[in-house]
Parts: C-alpha cells; sequence; structure tokens
C-alpha cells in the first residue's frame, strides 16, 4: 500500500472510528483498493490525484504535461473502470462489451 493510500484509509477509518460496521467497512475498503489496482496505471493515477490530493484539472495538466481535456477524459475513463471492476473484478476490460 503507498503511502497516500495509506493516509485515505487513515482519514476513511478516523470517520468511522467506534461504529460496529468496522469488518464491513474493511472489507469494503479492501474491495475498493482491489479494484483500483486493476484500472489502469495513468487512470489510477489521474484519478488519485484528483480524489485524494485535491488537485485540480489543470493542476494536474501542468504536471503531466497533458491537455485539460485529456485529463477530464482520463477521469472519466477511471471511474467507468473503477465501477466495472467493483461489478465484476475478474472480467477484462474487452469482454464488458461482449455481454
Amino acid at each position: 500500500m503507498t503511502a497516500r493510500s495509506r493516509r485515505a484509509l487513515e482519514r476513511t477509518l478516523a470517520v468511522h472510528q467506534g461504529t460496529t460496521d468496522d469488518i464491513v467497512d474493511l472489507v469494503l475498503l479492501a474491495k475498493f483498493e482491489r479494484a483500483m489496482q486493476r484500472v489502469p496505471r495513468r487512470q489510477r493515477e489521474i484519478l488519485l490525484a484528483v480524489r485524494l490530493d485535491d488537485l485540480s484539472y489543470s493542476e494536474i495538466a501542468e504536471r503531466t504535461g497533458l491537455t485539460v481535456a485529456q485529463v477530464e477524459r482520463l477521469v472519466a475513463h477511471g471511474l467507468f473502470n473503477f465501477s466495472c471492476n467493483l461489478d465484476d473484478p475478474r472480467r477484462h476490460w474487452w469482454r464488458r462489451w461482449l455481454g
């Protein structure tokens, strides 16, 4: 687990500290982490920069040398891949279109 992921996990757990659903939360977080690991690297890095580091699309574009439109597209594709991986993590991206 990267330092950034660990900080996000700690923030999430701090919000839910003391609840009876701690075990369920840990299972859900593990499911999220597995789904995120299956997102392509570039999409994952940009998605995490937006969600965890609170960077704007223009800041990410400056740092990566991409245009803002490319960053927007990568965020959209990353969210789509993440949600598909949550639904069925065993499927490959190309199998999603085959039904």
